[in-house]
């Protein structure tokens, strides 16, 4: 006689969905991690505006900022949680992995300079941030007595960061620009006005810390699936070297041709290099991660085009812009003065 406790085995088993309280958890780590690139997106776009309203330059840029729609935002938050719900843990792993040796490759050749590449970086890292926090939770909660309850609280938390984040950009959109030029009477605008530059100071701390959990939840998680050593060695080796090689050709790719069909470019170079790896070491569920991972790499592309456009031709402050103007103008009294002393003689 048929029953309900049968019914979880006539459904498919994705990699990281069990009908069942599995398949709660994995929604709520999908739900935490969206509203992690949530966070990550509005105070980004948060300090654009602020770049874009305090250069008269920009009207037009800060005018697409401000015309973007709130519903929009919203069906990529739950497009982009829906991916994450989907992806199995060992693919997020490893797009974790990838974007971690990509980052540190592109700040040593960086060095301290050019805010521009490292703010692209932040805007390029919004799906393997998401990949990132569903590693960690996932690692993390293994295993724990309340790890439903745990991640509920997780969520909710989240929740007040995303709405937070996302109501600081409402305002600056809609009042910034009215309170700076003649009222002056908005703490949060005035903040922003001499602090925003400070942001992606902010922003490279909590990814720093994020990816660093990230990046040993998703090395346990990889050696997990290999009983000895050797296994784990012969997954890893052709990994390090494929992607080495990799960030070294996308690098100079994006040196020579820089915006979003190169960034698509590399995307598909990346993907399709994981691709071939799972070939040879992986099973057929990874290979459709990785289709998925290619998807949820163009949702968040297509999400943050206007922001990646800003960065591309955008003229960032200096930190410092006030320490180089009395230096140019203290040798012209000298200049001046030496012709006075020289005429009466």
């Amino acid at each position: 006689m048929f029953s309900l406790p049968s019914l979880p085995s006539w459904l498919p088993s994705f990699p990281s969905l069990r009908w069942g309280s599995g398949l709660l958890d994995s929604v709520l780590q999908g739900l935490i991690g969206a509203s992690g690139v949530s966070v990550l997106n509005s105070l980004l776009k948060v300090y654009f505006f602020v770049n874009c309203a305090n250069n008269s330059e920009r009207r037009q840029e800060k005018q697409r900022l401000q015309a973007q729609w709130a519903l929009l935002e919203m069906v990529h938050l739950a497009g982009l949680a829906l991916i994450l719900t989907i992806l199995g843990a060992r693919v997020a792993a490893l797009v974790v992995l990838e974007f971690s040796l990509r980052a540190v490759s592109s700040l040593l050749s960086l060095g301290k300079g050019s805010e521009r590449e490292r703010l692209q970086l932040y805007l390029l890292s919004q799906y393997s941030l998401g990949c990132g926090l569903t590693c960690g939770l996932s690692f993390l909660q293994e295993g724990a007595p309340h790890r439903t309850l745990n991640l509920l609280l997780g969520l909710w938390l989240a929740t007040l960061l995303s709405a937070g984040a996302r109501r600081l950009c409402r305002h600056v959109c809609q009042l910034y620009d009215e309170l700076h030029s003649g009222l002056r009477c908005c703490g949060l605008c005035l903040g922003l006005l001499a602090g925003a530059h400070g942001l992606p100071r902010l922003l490279a701390r909590a990814l720093a810390v994020a990816f660093a959990v990230g990046d040993l939840a998703a090395v346990a998680l990889v050696n997990r699936d290999f009983p000895t050593t050797s296994d784990a060695v012969r997954f890893w080796m052709p990994l390090i070297i494929c992607y080495t090689l990799l960030v070294i050709y996308m690098q100079e790719e994006q040196r020579q041709h820089p915006g979003l069909q190169s960034q698509v470019q590399t995307l598909l170079v990346r993907m399709g290099g994981l691709f071939v790896l799972l070939l040879t070491v992986g099973c057929w569920l990874d290979l459709l991660g990785v289709l998925l991972s290619l998807l949820g790499e163009l949702w968040c592309l297509a999400g943050s085009r206007t922001l990646l456009d800003l960065c591309r031709i955008q003229d960032f402050p200096s930190r410092r812009p006030s320490g180089s103007a009395p230096r140019q103008t203290q040798p012209q009294p000298s200049a001046a003065a030496q012709p006075q002393d020289t005429a009466p003689s």
